[in-house]
């Protein structure tokens, strides 16, 4: 039996790490915990088989860990994304109200641009304090993983917000002629001029 679990639980312990590092979304990321809680019983059932009692600690105390993992994202995370998701498709069918869009699919919603090709990923928004409104949204363009990326502050009136998705009129080369965003250090506005990229 400890043999295989000590096949099971590194196999499942790499494949959960992979699922909840890759953050694509509240339900896969709770089955992430669902796979880390295979791998720590796994770990524990090795542990017990060899006397390693440090090791069947350690992994009692993740267990309980991936308990709540499951919880808040299976359960806690997932009714709120239900709601959110629900909230907008009675919208789009209603003729008396205006089409709603969750703020929580905001960051990581890809921004599409004229002829309907992908600009970039919507990273953040920020919010004025006073009024309520959105000052601007940050997006992401170009890199891969986010290691070479170009930040942009996007004024919100241009992008347009629906069920599909986010989009607005600009082209690629519109959107790179944007002020580039120093990396940590976001303006309190909209930038007028393109802003050197702090290396």
């Amino acid at each position: 039996m400890s043999d295989l679990a000590g096949w099971i639980a590194p196999v499942a312990t790499m494949i959960a790490a992979i699922m909840t590092a890759a953050n694509l979304g509240t339900r896969i990321t709770g089955w992430g915990f669902i796979v880390f809680m295979i791998g720590s019983v796994a770990w524990s059932t090795v542990a017990i088989g060899t006397g390693q009692t440090n090791l069947l600690w350690t992994n009692g105390f993740l267990t309980i860990v991936n308990a709540i993992g499951i919880w808040r994202w299976l359960g806690r995370e997932a009714r709120h994304e239900d709601g959110r998701e629900a909230a907008t498709a009675h919208s789009a069918e209603s003729t008396d109200v205006a089409t709603l869009f969750g703020m929580g699919s905001i960051v990581g919603a890809p921004l599409t641009g004229r002829g309907g090709g992908r600009l970039g990923t919507i990273v953040d928004g920020m919010m004025r304090c006073d009024n309520r409104d959105l000052a601007y949204l940050v997006v992401s363009e170009g890199g891969m993983a986010g290691l070479g990326e170009r930040l942009h502050a996007l004024d919100p009136s241009a992008v347009h917000f629906s069920p599909a998705g986010a989009r607005c009129d600009l082209t690629a080369s519109d959107l790179q002629e944007l002020a580039i965003l120093e990396q940590g250090e976001w303006p309190a506005e909209i930038p007028k001029t393109r802003l050197d990229v702090r290396r």
